[in-house]
């Protein structure tokens, strides 16, 4: 018999209770969170929390907020979902990349990035009582989800909040996210976000 992934347990046993928990999903970007809000809505009581100091540049930050909200209020439901926009702190982004400005993608500064985000997330978390967090981040084949997933175990013990742990490139996620954003009409930037994933395709 295969063995079911640890976000399949966990969801059979989250369904299984009287109530959806609430969950802070931290996003990158709509496209990304396109598939992980269809695929979790019908199981969370899930509000997004779009905090990405990286992201370069300014105009570009508020076009990824703006379709972030935009894709929330057209997407169709089991249980509601919030939106929470964080603060647009980009001189924390430069402080941590300051020696890694070269460093390769999915490399030490993308780490140092993955952390910054998701140790916000579980701050808020646990500031409003939230049952879980996690981030849209693993959908992306450029995003390594074993990295993602032990920086969210350790803020999890940190803060005191459940993380949710997943890789959500499986299942055709990547996939589906590309096909619901054809279907939203959403804009896909060509970058990850930062000045220098920039650099590097152009």
């Amino acid at each position: 018999m295969k063995k079911k992934n640890p976000l399949d347990e966990e969801l059979e046993r989250i369904d299984a209770e009287k109530e959806a928990p609430s969950l802070l999903l931290h996003s990158c970007c709509a496209p990304c969170s396109s598939y992980v809000l269809e695929y979790l809505s019908s199981h969370f009581r899930i509000t997004v929390f779009y905090y990405n100091p990286n992201i370069y540049p300014s105009e570009e930050y508020e076009f990824r907020a703006a379709e972030q909200a935009r894709f929330i209020g057209e997407l169709p439901v089991k249980y509601p979902v919030s939106y929470i926009e964080g603060a647009y702190e980009t001189d924390r982004f430069y402080d941590l990349a300051k020696g890694l400005e070269d460093a390769p993608e999915r490399g030490e500064r993308c780490h140092k990035c993955y952390r910054l985000r998701l140790e916000e997330t579980a701050k808020l978390a646990a500031e409003k009582h939230f049952d879980y967090f996690t981030t849209t981040l693993s959908i992306s084949p450029m995003k390594d989800a074993d990295v993602l997933n032990a920086i969210g175990g350790e803020l999890a013990s940190q803060y005191g909040v459940k993380y949710l742990f997943s890789d959500f490139k499986k299942k055709n996620g990547y996939l589906r996210s590309t096909e619901l954003s054809k279907e939203y009409g959403m804009y896909r930037q060509n970058y990850c976000g930062c000045v220098y994933s920039m650099r590097k395709e152009e």
